[in-house]
C-alpha cells in the first residue's frame, strides 16, 4: 500500500552528511515511497499530511551493513571472548533442536526496534539458523520486519562442513568420539540449501515495494563445500545480490589458510572466483597487503565492525590499508552479543577513534564526514541501493531520520557531522520515516505493541534459560577449542599496542 503525501514542514535537512555541507533550513515533500521535492516553502494543497519538524534535523536514515539477528535475545550474555569460543556457546556445534518460528518472529522484531529507535533504517541480516534453516524460520524473519516497518536485506548464514574442518588443529585435538558426534550432528546439503535460497529469493526478494530483498551468504568461504558456494556464487550473479562472507576475521582462521590451504582465505575466496564487485567481505582483520590488492582489484565491499572487532578480541582492521588501496567500506554493529547495543551512533565514533592508533599522522585520522559516508554511502552500495539510499535528494527513498536539536548532543551546535559522529548516541531520535511510512514518532514505535514484544522476549528466555540441555556437551568441547586456541596463537605473536601481530 502506497503511503499518502506528506510534508515535512521547517526542519533543519542535512541531504548529504559525507559532502561536508552545513544543513539548510527546508521543507520535504514525500510522495509515496520517495522523496520528491526538497526547499523552502514547498507549496502544497491543504489536504496533504503535514509534520512540523521546527527545531528537528533530517538526516537520512542510518543504514546497519551487517548484522546477524538471531543474537537478538542474547545480549550481555557472554564475557568477552574469542570468536571460536564465543561461537561454541553461541551456536553449539551439537545442537539438535529446531529453531521455532515464534521465537525467531520475536528476536527479530526486537532487534529491528532497537534499530528503529535508534535511527536505522536499513539492515543486512546475515542470519545463522541452529542447527538447520527451514522456510518457516526464513518466513518468520522476514515477516517480522515487514511488519515493523524496517528495510531489511537477509541472507541464510549456514555452514555445511563438519564442525572441526572448519578450524586448525581441532581435528587432531578431539577425542574419536567427539569427532564421531561432530560428524553426525545435523547438516544440510547442498542441494537443500541451494533450494532454500532460492526460496528465500522467491519469495521475499524486492517484497513490499522493495523494502524487504535478499542476499546469499557463505558465512565463510572454508565453512560450506564448494559446490555450495559456487550455487551462492550463481545466485548472486544471477539475481545481482550482495554476497555476505565472513573473512579473516581472527588469528585463528589465518593460520588455518597456512596450514589447511597453503593460501590466506582472501587467495581462496579469489581462486574460487566469488569475489567481485557484489562480494560483501567481513571483517578482514588479518589481511596482507597482497589480500588488500586481491580485494582491491575485485573492487569488493569491506563490512567493518568495530566494536564487535574489540568486543571478541580479533584485532584492529588495517582501514588506514584499505583506504590507500581504494577499498570500498561500508559499517556494522554485528550481532546484539558481540556488540550488545544495535547502535549505528556507537559504530562511527568507534571507527572515528580507534583508526587514529594506526598512524601517528593526523591528516589521515578518518574524518566526520568519511565516517558518515562509509555508513550512509558504503551501506547503501553493500545492499545494492547505492541509488536510491544514504541521501536525502528527490528520487530517493524517503528513509528520514528526525532529531532533536535541543537535546544535549547538539547544544551548542558548532559541527553537525562531527557531532552526529561523536556526541549523538541515538538519544535524539523524535521520528524515523521507512519508505515515507511513519514508523517511530515522538521516540516511539508505531506499527508494532512494543511493551508486547518486550514481555514475550522475556518470557522466551526464561524458557530457554529452563532448558540448559545443551550445556553439558559445550562445557566438555570448551578444553579442546582453548588448546586449538593456543596452538593457532603460537603461529602468530600478537601485538597488542596495534591489535595485530607478527610470524614467531
Amino acid at each position: 500500500m502506497t503511503a499518502p503525501s506528506l510534508l515535512i514542514e521547517n526542519a533543519l535537512v542535512l541531504a548529504d552528511p559525507c559532502s561536508g555541507e552545513p544543513p539548510e533550513a527546508a521543507d520535504i515533500l514525500l510522495e509515496g515511497t520517495t522523496i520528491s521535492e526538497i526547499s523552502a516553502g514547498i507549496q502544497v494543497p491543504a489536504d496533504c499530511q503535514r509534520l512540523n519538524a521546527q527545531g528537528l534535523l533530517a538526516i537520512p536514515g542510518l543504514i546497519n551493513a551487517h548484522f546477524h539477528s538471531p543474537g537478538n535475545l542474547l545480549k550481555g550474555l557472554l564475557p568477552g571472548l574469542p570468536l571460536e569460543l564465543f561461537m561454541l556457546y553461541e551456536v553449539p556445534p551439537l545442537a539438535q533442536a529446531l529453531p521455532d518460528p515464534r521465537s525467531t518472529r520475536i528476536a527479530t522484531l526486537l532487534g529491528a526496534a532497537e534499530m528503529l529507535r535508534n535511527g536505522i533504517t536499513s539492515v543486512m541480516d546475515d542470519a545463522y539458523h541452529v542447527p538447520s534453516v527451514t522456510p518457516d524460520n526464513v518466513d518468520a524473519m522476514a515477516q517480522a520486519y515487514a511488519d515493523i516497518g524496517i528495510r531489511a536485506t537477509l541472507a541464510i548464514d549456514q555452514p555445511n562442513r563438519i564442525e572441526y574442518e572448519k578450524y586448525p588443529f581441532l581435528s587432531e585435538l578431539l577425542p574419536p568420539g567427539m569427532r564421531a558426534q561432530m560428524e553426525a550432528a545435523p547438516r544440510q546439503s547442498d542441494t537443500e540449501l541451494t533450494e532454500i535460497n532460492e526460496y528465500l529469493i522467491g519469495r521475499w526478494h524486492k517484497h513490499d515495494q522493495g523494502r524487504i530483498g535478499a542476499a546469499v551468504s557463505c558465512s565463510a568461504p572454508h565453512r560450506v563445500t564448494d559446490d555450495y558456494l559456487q550455487a551462492l556464487n550463481s545466485l548472486s550473479r544471477k539475481h545481482d545480490i550482495p554476497f555476505n562472507m565472513h573473512i579473516l576475521e581472527t588469528r585463528a582462521q589465518r593460520v588455518y589458510g597456512d596450514i589447511a590451504l597453503g593460501k590466506s582465505l582472501v587467495e581462496f575466496a579469489h581462486d574460487r572466483g566469488i569475489l567481485h564487485e557484489r562480494s560483501v567481505v567481513i571483517h578482514a582483520i588479518w589481511v596482507d597487503e597482497h589480500d588488500i590488492s586481491l580485494l582491491a582489484r575485485a573492487n569488493a565491499m569491506m563490512a567493518h565492525n568495530p566494536i564487535c572487532n574489540l568486543r571478541l578480541g580479533s584485532g584492529i582492521a588495517p582501514w588506514q590499508l584499505w583506504e590507500n588501496a581504494g577499498l570500498r567500506v561500508c559499517l556494522g554493529s554485528d550481532e546484539a552479543l558481540s556488540d550488545d547495543r544495535i547502535n549505528m551512533f556507537d559504530v562511527m565514533k568507534m571507527t572515528g577513534l580507534i583508526h587514529t592508533l594506526e598512524t601517528d599522522d593526523w591528516n589521515r585520522w578518518p574524518s566526520a564526514e568519511r565516517i558518515l559516508e562509509m555508513a550512509l554511502h558504503g551501506g547503501a552500495e553493500a545492499l545494492g541501493r547505492g541509488y536510491d539510499l544514504g541521501r536525502l535528494a528527490p528520487g530517493y527513498q524517503a528513509d528520514i531520520v528526525l532529531l532533536d536539536l535541543d537535546d544535549l548532543a547538539f547544544t551548542p551546535l558548532n559541527h553537525v557531522q562531527r557531532q552526529l559522529v561523536y556526541c549523538e548516541n541515538g538519544r535524539s531520535v523524535r521520528h524515523v520515516f521507512v519508505a515515507g511510512t511513519l514508523v517511530v514518532k515522538d521516540g516511539r514505535l508505531t506499527k508494532i505493541d512494543e511493551e508486547a514484544l518486550k514481555e514475550e522476549a522475556r518470557e522466551i528466555r526464561r524458557k530457554q534459560h529452563a532448558d540448559s540441555s545443551g550445556n553439558t556437551e559445550v562445557a566438555a568441547l570448551a578444553p579442546h577449542y582453548q588448546e586449538m586456541l593456543k596452538k593457532a596463537y603460537a603461529q602468530l605473536r600478537f601485538d597488542g599496542s596495534r591489535g595485530r601481530a607478527s610470524r614467531s
